[in-house]
């Protein structure tokens, strides 16, 4: 509610403000909707780990989640323009005003039927975690810290090359018609991302493992920037050809992006086993951060390159079309496509040589936890032999079995 709130806001300037208070006006309410953003943002992608076990079950709502957040957002970028034109009657201000208006009730009515509809399996009172013991759990949950960082190189890679493509086809792809070719390989770009998050990634599952599956995204990645680079490097003007290297860096992020939220959700799982606390929330909002370090650094990238090649950053469909030294074309088709594959190249090495989270062990997580506690039990049993430590067997093996179905208890029913 607070964040639609401030989506409204932040488009609702006071007719008033000019220069100085605009600017103001427009930064205190931006920070205050990336903060309630945030703030909601945690929690719901939290609920994949609290709703779902390791397998199947998990890859199915994150893939579901990723697909339509997809999806969503692509229905935004269609239809915003034509919707604030006819809302403001040609009045941009007034249309956006208007439009954010009735996106925010949308937001509230969708998050209200979530929340009314989806129920958890299980519930657990957890005290709530200190600042130092929010790090800790980061810090001791080595397999997060793993997936963390193989996130930021991943998205440092994509923000790198979408921040600089539009330069691309301004400078190098060249024409008149430059912004027109933009705006087209976006819209296939955005299209083969969401359904190799709909398509792609359930087909690949039912040849591969998960671990397979996320190295043969990084693969595709890899090979679509090499053929960018080699298509940037025959001056050709068709941007057809471009659909070729799109297909696989579009098509790959969607299947990293799908993989890594499951990923992140395994080390939940992962942490409760090592450090005795389940941390949902803690671990996944290291997702948000990741995604706006990883912008926040590209965008650093982005305006380096576009300072030592010399480029202008006009990005407007009526900006004149300038041809650009061939150093500067050749120093931006190098920085949008080199650095992106040392990324990817790195991310592979510490995903390698760190993650441990196997698709079999994932899925008898649970199982190795409760044949842990259930040794405890049975010593307890077989040593005291009283009443109490019996019932709390019993209870404890009826628990296993209605909570895993395919978990039978090492020792059989206790009679």
């Amino acid at each position: 509610i607070l964040n639609a709130i401030m989506l409204y806001l932040m488009f609702s300037a006071p007719p008033a403000l000019d220069g100085g208070g605009l600017v103001a006006y427009a930064a205190v309410t931006y920070v205050l909707w990336g903060v309630t953003y945030t703030m909601m943002d945690i929690p719901y992608w939290s609920m994949i780990p609290a709703f779902t076990e390791g397998g199947k079950e998990r890859e199915g709502l994150s893939t579901m989640a990723r697909s339509c957040a997809g999806v969503g957002s692509a229905i935004i970028t269609i239809i915003t323009m034509l919707c604030v034109y006819r809302l403001g009657g040609g009045d941009e201000r007034v249309g956006f005003k208007w439009f954010a208006l009735i996106i925010a009730i949308l937001f509230v009515l969708f998050t209200t039927i979530t929340c009314v509809n989806v129920k958890e399996k299980s519930t657990v009172n957890v005290d709530s975690p200190s600042v130092g013991q929010m790090f800790r759990a980061l810090i001791q949950n080595d397999q997060a810290m793993t997936v963390v960082i193989t996130i930021v190189l991943i998205n440092c890679a994509v923000y790198t090359t979408s921040n600089l493509v539009i330069y691309f086809f301004k400078y190098d792809f060249g024409g008149e018609g430059w912004y027109n070719s933009y705006t087209l390989f976006n819209t296939f770009g955005g299209a083969v991302q969401i359904l190799s998050m709909m398509i792609l990634f359930p087909l690949l599952r039912k040849f591969m493992g998960t671990i397979q599956v996320f190295y043969t995204g990084f693969a595709m990645a890899i090979i679509g920037y090499v053929v960018l680079l080699v298509l940037a490097f025959t001056n050709m003007s068709n941007v057809i050809l471009l659909f070729v290297p799109g297909f696989f860096i579009f098509a790959a992020n969607g299947v990293l992006t799908v993989l890594t939220t499951v990923f992140l959700a395994n080390t939940v799982d992962y942490g409760q086993l090592k450090n005795h606390r389940r941390d949902e929330s803690v671990i996944f909002s290291m997702q948000t951060f990741v995604v706006k370090l990883a912008s926040g650094v590209a965008a650093l990238i982005a305006s380096i390159c576009l300072q030592i090649c010399n480029l202008s950053n006009d990005t407007t469909d009526t900006a004149a079309v300038v041809t650009a030294a061939t150093s500067s074309v050749v120093g931006l088709r190098m920085t949008m496509t080199i650095l992106p594959i040392i990324c990817l190249l790195c991310g592979i090495f510490i995903f390698r040589k760190k993650y441990i989270l196997l698709s079999y062990f994932v899925h008898n997580l649970y199982k190795v936890y409760f044949f842990i506690a259930e040794v405890g039990f049975f010593i307890v049993h077989y040593k005291y032999r009283n009443k109490l430590s019996t019932f709390f067997y019993i209870h404890f093996a009826q628990f296993s079995i209605s909570r895993h179905n395919s978990y039978i208890p090492l020792f059989g029913r206790p009679s």
